[in-house]
């Protein structure tokens, strides 16, 4: 994995956490995880690491650990337990975890090593390659960031058979973005295997993350700080940053939101006429195979719309849309007009994709 400050490895596969072995010289050791994580993994990861001392630090599990105040105790925790400027600290835990953990990284004495580990399906292939850092700021999602990869991501597809089957079909929906990213040959063998992919089939997982991880790894290399080709990344988040915001972050796990916004941007790339509707009804039925989402029946297009200028990604009130051409290929334009942002809003909100 290429970036500003150095290549760093993305590790995939049964026994990614032993490559931390390879990690010397540094005076301490800190994991930043949840309780129970740590509870079920930490024994074997601290034993594939064969790190004779790693101290915990513990966080709650939700998004209101993405937090100023959360990051203040974490650094005073380090602190206050010696961690210095060669200290290294892991992130060990999903998305949330992740972007907590680096940009405690980023900041703590003007900057310290870090890894990650990611353990969800939504981290493994996405959030925890690239090197960026965030919190939340009041309602706005990752509103305080910063661009800092880590020195080295291993995953380990064996620490996903812990997770609820919820949380496991919610990645599926990144992996899927990435399926449509990457082109037919991908699409293709995720429609084959999605239907049959569960947390404790480490086999096929190990292939798919492996894929899917590849696809941010070629996309982040070739733009770090998202000033052209990374925005392809957003396909879907345009639309899903917006449910969540709008139902307060507490309806959508983060790949439902995202799974709603590539059937409503898929419609939306239809409507405007960049998109085959044979290939609109691929990508819906592939979105629709990764199960029941909750709802969106409920919420006024009005209060979702106003939500969209807000995206980071909008520049002065514009929103940079992806809207899938094909399988394979995106087109990235501020060019598409209200009212097809509502019409499609409303023909997803009453089944739409089965039309």
């Amino acid at each position: 994995m290429k970036s500003s400050a150095g290549g760093y490895d993305v590790v995939v596969g049964g026994g990614a956490w032993r490559t931390l072995r390879r990690l010397q010289g540094y005076t301490s050791v800190f994991v930043l995880t949840e309780p129970s994580l740590w509870e079920r993994w930490g024994s074997r990861f601290a034993r594939d690491a064969r790190w004779g001392t790693v101290r915990p630090l513990f966080v709650p599990s939700g998004e209101s650990s993405k937090s100023l105040t959360r990051v203040e105790r974490v650094a005073s925790e380090l602190l206050g337990r010696g961690a210095d400027r060669r200290s290294l600290l892991v992130a060990f835990g999903g998305g949330v975890v992740g972007d907590l953990g680096g940009f405690v990284a980023s900041t703590y004495m003007r900057g310290v090593d870090y890894v990650q580990a990611p353990t969800t399906v939504v981290a493994q292939v996405d959030s925890a390659i690239g090197g960026k850092t965030a919190v939340n700021v009041r309602a706005m999602k990752n509103l305080v960031g910063t661009f800092y990869p880590p020195c080295l991501v291993v995953s380990e597809p064996a620490v996903l058979a812990s997770l609820p089957a919820r949380a496991f079909q919610s990645g599926l929906y990144e992996v899927v973005k990435h399926a449509i990213l990457s082109g037919p040959a991908f699409f293709r063998f995720l429609e084959s295997k999605v239907a049959t992919l569960g947390p404790r089939r480490t086999r096929s997982l190990e292939t798919l993350v492996a894929r899917a991880a590849q696809v941010k790894v070629d996309v982040v290399s070739r733009d770090e700080r998202e000033s052209g080709l990374r925005r392809v990344l957003n396909l879907g988040h345009t639309y899903g940053h917006a449910l969540e915001e709008v139902t307060g972050y507490r309806r959508f796990l983060h790949g439902e939101a995202v799974a709603w916004g590539l059937l409503l941007v898929t419609r939306l790339a239809e409507l405007v006429g960049v998109l085959d509707s044979a290939e609109g009804k691929r990508i819906a039925g592939l979105v629709r195979q990764g199960g029941s989402l909750p709802p969106i029946q409920d919420l006024g297009v009005e209060k979702v719309l106003g939500l969209l200028p807000r995206d980071k990604k909008a520049v002065g009130g514009r929103i940079n849309w992806v809207l899938p051409e094909r399988i394979g290929k995106v087109r990235i334009t501020p060019e598409v007009p209200n009212t097809a942002v509502a019409a499609a809003f409303r023909q997803v909100q009453r089944g739409a994709w089965n039309e």
